[in-house]
């Protein structure tokens, strides 16, 4: 999403951040084969995992899930039901998604994981970031 914000010109306008619903990984850097897969399409993965807080729900007006079981997680974190309304599924921004709006766990996936996950979350990003423009009339 950086990537594509910068892009687009956007990076100053749009505040993004990344947190997980367990704390299995919090501290550590991006894993090294999402990394590579990122470079070769000419974006940076950085920073450090952490997990998702209370205060989320209230710093950012829209909460991206990779897949519905993370979806479901963030929702029961939610102080309240409208801070629950903010979680949405990544991929209902795919116009090309049907059916399943799961972005896949690349850890399985094979030796293409990580470029088949990088694909559906590059066009899921864009459909965000389409929105957005078109909610701020731009």
């Amino acid at each position: 999403m950086r990537g594509l914000l910068a892009r687009d010109g956007l990076q100053d306008i749009v505040v993004i951040d990344s947190a997980g619903t367990g704390s299995w990984h919090v501290g550590e850097s991006p894993d090294a084969r999402a990394t590579e897969a990122a470079r070769l399409r000419g974006f940076a993965l950085s920073g450090a995992a952490r997990e998702v807080s209370l205060s989320d729900f209230e710093d950012f007006d829209l909460i991206l899930a990779m897949d519905s079981a993370n979806a479901r997680d963030l929702r029961r974190l939610a102080p309240h039901p409208e801070a629950a309304e903010k979680v949405r599924l990544l991929r209902e921004f795919d116009p090309s998604s049907s059916g399943d709006l799961d972005v896949p766990d690349p850890y399985y996936g094979g030796e293409r994981g990580f470029e088949e996950v990088l694909d559906l979350v590059e066009s899921a990003c864009a459909g965000v970031i389409e929105r957005l423009r078109l909610e701020a009339g731009a």
